[in-house]
């Protein structure tokens, strides 16, 4: 039938996260000072490795970039989550949902990526230790953030796009307190069963490869200080 004029929202409702629990503000401060600390002590760490000459070395400037990413993080859910609460404003327009999708999904991915990095700066001095200005050199590190970054990103705007592309169910409750793949999954009016089934494996791969590396890499490590 013809629906005239009307036109379907594109807005969604974040239901929150143990909407039974009786002791919402609590918990909601208890996250709001972790929130803030975190946000500090980040910055901080940044802020001190680009004062410090001494701390120009890979392993910081890397620390720098998971730094760098917990505030990309953090950033993108938990001021959004805290102002719907205290404003009791559940609402979050289509692009910010996307936002959150994309940046939570390109963090998540490129930390794994970005920590493997980390445990391949402490093989490399310890099982080549003549060789690590050669191998982690500057232009090295650059490549390490860039693909950090670059394999975060390219499959969450995949992901991102195919999620928000199905036709979602009125009246667009998310079941979550931020827009998250899985979450945004459930409220889908379409079968996504194969969608679904390539978001577990996208989620398994990027888990177990990053894992199985740093794991090879401290067992090399182990074995060259025997």
């Amino acid at each position: 039938m013809a629906r005239g004029n009307d036109t379907e929202p594109t807005d969604f409702t974040l239901l929150g996260f143990l909407p039974e629990f009786r002791h919402v503000t609590v918990l909601v401060t208890i996250i709001f000072l972790i929130f803030t600390a975190a946000f500090t002590s980040n910055t901080l760490l940044i802020v001190l490795i680009w004062l410090d000459s001494r701390l120009h070395t890979p392993v910081y400037f890397l620390l720098s970039q998971l730094s760098l990413m917990d505030l990309t993080l953090t950033s993108s859910i938990i001021p959004k989550m805290l102002t719907n609460f205290f404003s009791g404003w559940r609402r979050i327009s289509f692009l910010a949902c996307g936002t959150q999708i994309f940046f939570s999904l390109t963090v998540a991915i490129a930390e794994c990526i970005l920590i493997t990095f980390v445990c391949f700066d402490r093989y490399v001095p310890i099982c080549k230790a003549l060789r690590y200005t050669v191998v982690v050199s500057p232009r090295v590190c650059l490549q390490m953030v860039a693909v950090g970054w670059a394999g975060g990103a390219l499959p969450s705007l995949v992901h991102t796009a195919f999620t928000l592309h199905f036709h979602i169910c009125s009246p667009r409750e998310i079941p979550h307190f931020f827009c998250e793949v899985m979450a945004v999954l459930r409220i889908v009016c379409e079968g996504i069963l194969v969608y679904e089934k390539a978001v577990v494996a996208t989620s398994v791969l990027v888990l177990l490869l990053p894992l199985s590396l740093i794991l090879s890499s401290y067992v090399v490590i182990f074995l060259a200080v025997l």
